[in-house]
């Protein structure tokens, strides 16, 4: 089986962005598939040291290469980055198309990855909507003529191909209000490399979460109503830290009212620094007491089912997590290192509950690591569902 995923992790070469999408690629290596990272998005790269975008994409290949090679150095050489200048690093243009032509599955994540036409002989080709509300929004914008160029660029391409997944699992229940836009979404989950995230005990620690209060896409308008980001959301959430005897604390980006936050008893880190390496997050999850985190409001209100790979690698290690419903409850079991909360009341409980079994709690979460989100199963399941 021969299997090309697509990315954004040279174009955002930071740690939390590559774990999001590596872990794909080192999956479909373990299941045997000839496998292909390909980076296309038409887009500057983001340069981290300069804190701005750039035109040159030569550092950003590299840092893909290194972070593949770190997984498994069989995967060092297997990527194709196209910089904003078209020219192609990895493959040529030649060795992409033949590659393409006789590729099986060509797993589009995020839809981040232009669809030209060579890419399009593939024998599947697999958007994942990795963003529930936001991609149904687009489509449905289209529809009704209002949205803008850039929009309808991007629904075009959404609708190139064969096949639809999203991480939004609730997505087509009766309660659950993003539209499915006459799409069948099939439900999939962030897939978890087992082996990266080891169980390591850190009961001293704060709760922690790496978060950006406000991102720049257009909030999603669905059903006349616009949906917002995280800083609705943590609004609600904003005296917690006085209401329970656990330290939390937020690794934050972006602007934010970082003042009121702390003055309200959060601890705050440069959710930059401890996202700037794959091994620099992975370091900070393993040694946080658990994750408590706020949700968009656009999962939460819609109630998506989301549910980020994030939390799902916190509980790979054995951190109990405690995080905003967003309809995720009804599709992966919650239990004494999962809970689920739409209160703040909730919220207070669930840390008690932990408190009163860590233990019990980190061996729950690690459990639902292994049945829900283990790579191998996730990705089989992709390879079916997509008819191969």
């Amino acid at each position: 089986m021969r299997v090309i995923v697509t990315g954004l992790v040279a174009t955002y070469p930071v740690g939390g962005v590559a774990w999001d999408y590596l872990q794909y690629v080192q999956a479909f290596h373990a299941l045997g598939c000839d496998v292909h990272y390909l980076e296309d998005t038409g887009q500057w790269v983001y340069d981290p040291a300069a804190q701005t975008f750039t035109d040159d994409v030569s550092a950003n290949a590299r840092y893909l290469a290194a972070a593949l090679a770190s997984l498994d150095p069989g995967l060092e050489r297997r990527w194709t980055v196209r910089g904003p200048d078209g020219r192609l690093h990895g493959l040529d243009e030649r060795e992409l198309a033949a590659l393409c032509a006789k590729t099986d599955l060509f797993l589009n994540v995020s839809g981040s990855c232009w669809l030209r036409e060579p890419y399009r002989a593939a024998r599947v080709k697999a958007y994942v909507d990795t963003d529930p509300c936001y991609s149904q929004a687009r489509i449905a914008a289209v529809a009704a003529g209002v949205a803008d160029e850039s929009t309808r660029f991007s629904v075009d391409l959404m609708r190139r191909h064969d096949v639809f997944f999203t991480n939004g699992e609730h997505v087509g229940a009766p309660d659950c209000l993003v539209p499915t836009c006459g799409i069948r979404w099939h439900p999939t989950r962030q897939p978890i490399v087992l082996a990266n995230w080891p169980v390591r005990a850190a009961p001293d620690g704060p709760f922690t979460t790496v978060m950006s209060w406000k991102i720049k896409p257009t909030p999603p308008v669905v059903g006349g109503r616009v949906y917002g980001d995280k800083d609705i959301e943590f609004e609600r959430f904003m005296d917690l830290p006085s209401r329970t005897r656990e330290t939390l604390e937020v690794a934050l980006a972006g602007a934010a009212p970082r003042e009121r936050i702390a003055a309200a008893g959060w601890r705050l880190r440069d959710g930059h620094a401890v996202s700037a390496t794959m091994a620099a997050y992975r370091d900070y999850i393993l040694g946080s007491r658990g994750e408590l985190s706020i949700a968009k409001n656009a999962y939460v209100a819609t109630r998506s089912g989301w549910f980020s790979t994030r939390s799902a690698a916190y509980l790979a290690c054995g951190k109990p997590v405690v995080v905003q419903e967003t309809g995720f409850s009804a599709h992966v079991p919650t239990g004494p290192g999962l809970h689920a909360f739409s209160t703040a009341e909730e919220a207070v409980a669930a840390l008690a509950a932990i408190r009163a079994d860590y233990a019990g709690a980190s061996r729950h979460a690690r459990e639902v690591a292994q049945s829900c989100f283990a790579a191998e199963q996730i990705c089989a399941r992709l390879l079916a569902d997509a008819g191969l």
